[in-house]
């Protein structure tokens, strides 16, 4: 597998999206442990690793982290498909972090909030890039990602604490410049959307009554990053501020 025509776009632009990745028999596979993962594994989680718009019904299941207690998921971070890709668009070798999954059930109307993955991730050089599949049809109307085209480029932007669960800080700054400057990732099951670690984006609300907008995502960092402790301890208190302050325990 040869990416120049991605890694080009990636450079360029600060996201690229991939179309089918993964063969029918390998997104299948997933898929099929992902439900098993959710059915019994999701309800021996702490709060911390699985979040819901309302815990006391289970449909509205919106994020799913640090899955790599699971033996398939642990071992699935070494999948040679996205191994690959993450490489040719870092341009070095690169590990995964554990995977995470992503949903905006229906009628649940919750907005993801503009951000820049490195402000939580807080690594020097930004050589970090995250990967996210659709599992569903993923458009307008059920809150596809919308990119910042270049803004990976620009530097940090100022972020601030937000109200919304699993994205505890968000751009408070964003302007009419940036909504203009917006990519739409329109996506179909096995797209695979990847996006910089400074590249700002954005998801709106999911409109639909009965469409989901469930994903699958993994991080893929270079080996030249290096974490600033300090600055990665500030923003786990803040996140570890807000769980408590909506009644989590993590």
């Amino acid at each position: 597998m040869i990416f120049d025509a991605e890694k080009q776009h990636y450079d360029q632009h600060g996201f690229v999206i991939v179309r089918q990745l993964l063969g029918h028999q390998d997104f299948a596979e997933l898929k099929e442990n992902l439900d098993r993962y959710i059915r019994d594994v999701v309800t021996t989680l702490p709060d911390g690793d699985a979040f819901y718009q309302d815990r006391s019904r289970p449909e509205t299941l919106k994020q799913m982290q640090r899955m790599g207690g699971d033996p398939y998921f642990r071992e699935y971070v070494h999948h040679p498909k996205w191994k690959t890709l993450a490489e040719a668009l870092i341009g070095e070798p690169a590990r995964a972090d554990q995977p995470e999954w992503f949903n905006k059930p229906p009628g649940t109307r919750h907005v993801t909030p503009p951000h820049q993955d490195n402000y939580y991730f807080c690594l020097e050089p930004a050589n970090v890039l995250t990967m996210w599949l659709a599992l569903d049809p993923v458009d307008a109307e059920n809150g596809c990602l919308r990119y910042v085209d270049g803004s990976h480029t620009r530097g940090y932007r100022k972020h601030a604490k937000s109200q919304i669960l699993g994205f505890s800080q968000g751009i408070n700054d964003f302007t009419t410049d940036d909504f203009n400057r917006e990519v739409a990732a329109i996506m179909q099951p096995g797209d695979v959307a990847v996006h910089h670690g400074m590249t700002i984006h954005r998801a709106d609300a999911n409109l639909s009554e009965t469409r989901h907008r469930r994903s699958f995502a993994m991080v893929f960092t270079g080996v030249s990053c290096q974490r600033d402790e300090e600055a990665f301890a500030r923003y786990s208190a803040s996140a570890r501020e807000q769980h408590s302050a909506m009644g989590l325990k993590t």
